[in-house]
This record gives structure tokens, sequence and C-alpha cells, in this order.
């Protein structure tokens, strides 16, 4: 697959850095005194400073559990979701969505959990049973 771009609005750019850096291990890339940008497990994340951010919006409905609409985050395997789980947990980060697992015993079993980032941005993180099915109708 492709690496993707994804540019977001943060509150700051020293909570934002220790977010990402310090908590989920991402490395740094290039920044300026009002954006920075992060090596996200191989895609570019751009945080953009902004007063301007808008309150969220759960009105997506998974499996029965509602999530915030919009989000980002990230595939990855089941080792990388129960390393970067314990980050989290390592450094008290609350779960909007607690882990679990989504479509148990059907196509398309995952592993999920959402969290904030310390400019309220809701980030989802997965893991497929079978990653062949993550396009799988």
């Amino acid at each position: 697959m492709s690496a993707f771009h994804y540019a977001f609005k943060i509150k700051d750019i020293a909570s934002t850095r220790r977010f990402y850096v310090s908590i989920l291990g991402c490395q740094e890339g290039r920044s300026t005194d009002s954006w920075i940008d992060f090596d996200f497990f191989g895609h570019q994340l751009s945080a953009h400073i902004s007063t301007n951010i808008p309150p969220l919006d759960y009105c997506g409905k998974v499996d029965g559990v509602n999530v915030p609409i919009p989000h980002f985050g990230c595939i990855l395997t089941y080792e990388q979701f129960e390393r970067v789980q314990g980050q989290l947990e390592a450094h008290n980060i609350n779960f909007i969505v607690a882990p679990q697992t989504r479509y148990e015993g059907q196509k398309g079993e995952q592993r999920t959990m959402f969290i904030l980032d310390f400019s309220g941005n809701p980030i989802e993180f997965k893991a497929f049973k079978n990653p062949e099915e993550i396009f799988a109708a």
C-alpha cells in the first residue's frame, strides 16, 4: 500500500510532540512554529496549530458502538496493536472506546480502540485477525 498524508488541527506544538513522539513513539519530521510532521506508522501526519477545533460528533455507529466522526487512525498488526495499547495504558491515556474485538467470529474480525490526542483529535487503532479481509464486503 502507498503511504497517506493527513493534515489536521492541534492546540499547540509542545503537547502534540509529547503525545506523538513520547507516547506513541512516532518519529518527528519537519516543523515550524505553527506545524509539525510525524511518521505515523509509515504515514505522514502534518499537525497545524488552530484556534478553531470543532467539537466531536459521535454520529458513527459501528458494531453497536458510537464512534467519533471524523477520526483517523492506523491498521496495525496484532503485535503492534498490543504494544500501542500498552504504551497508552502506561501513560494513563483514557480510551474513548476501550480495546475490544469487533465482528468476533465473522469476516473482518478486528481489534479496535479509540483515544484522543492532547488536542482532542480522535484516533482509532485497529488490527485485523486476517489482514486479507481489510476490504472484504
